[in-house]
């Protein structure tokens, strides 16, 4: 293997790793819930809950203290189905993930760390890009709250921010485009992603 490949391959294990954070820091949370803090979970809505189909193109750069990785997803999203697939840096896919109504499946390469949870991945898209209404009923259970203006979503739970996105929109009001800033402050991450969207 080249250092150019192993490079690579190090970092979309990282970037894997880094998504994959939430996960292990603490118990299973219930069936159909994916824990979104330490003390907060999030109930999966429905890919129909979105409320709008479409395909973006992204290029994300994760963040987890001192260490930043970038890989490539792309996302088709319909009422019926919701699809992720994501690439490392030489344009390998890494993982796919399908969400139905019928539950989630996940197929990963095989040098992607066991520890990756798809549904944590699917539950930042929730929370970066579902709409308001659809959000604060997912945390509702829980005791959170989501707040939204043009630019910004928060979600707060014992009156601490939990989750920030930043939206820099390239068309007014369509978060899933142009570039969105998403913070976990509840696990320590964040990741910095350029959308654009790939047909209507």
């Amino acid at each position: 293997m080249t250092h150019l490949a192993q490079r690579a391959r190090r970092l979309a294990v990282g970037a894997a790793l880094l998504l994959a954070a939430c996960a292990t820091h603490s118990a299973e949370p219930p069936a159909g819930s994916v824990r979104i803090a330490p003390d907060l979970l999030l109930v999966m809505p429905h890919p129909a809950d979105l409320g709008r189909s479409f395909e973006v193109a992204q290029l994300v750069t994760a963040h987890y203290g001192d260490q930043s990785y970038v890989f490539e997803g792309h996302i088709s999203a319909t009422p019926e189905r919701f699809l992720m697939i994501g690439l490392d840096t030489t344009g390998r896919r890494a993982m796919t993930i399908t969400w139905t109504n019928a539950g989630i499946t996940y197929d990963a390469a095989p040098w992607i760390p066991s520890q990756l949870r798809p549904d944590n991945i699917l539950a930042d898209m929730v929370l970066l890009y579902f709409p308001d209404a659809v959000v604060g009923r997912a945390l509702a259970e829980s005791g959170g709250t989501v707040a939204s203006t043009a630019t910004r979503r928060s979600v707060v739970a014992d009156g601490k921010e939990i989750v920030i996105a930043d939206y820099q929109p390239t068309t007014p009001g369509v978060p899933w485009s142009g570039r969105q800033h998403y913070r976990n402050l509840g696990w320590g991450y964040d990741l910095e992603i350029q959308t654009a969207e790939t047909s209507p």
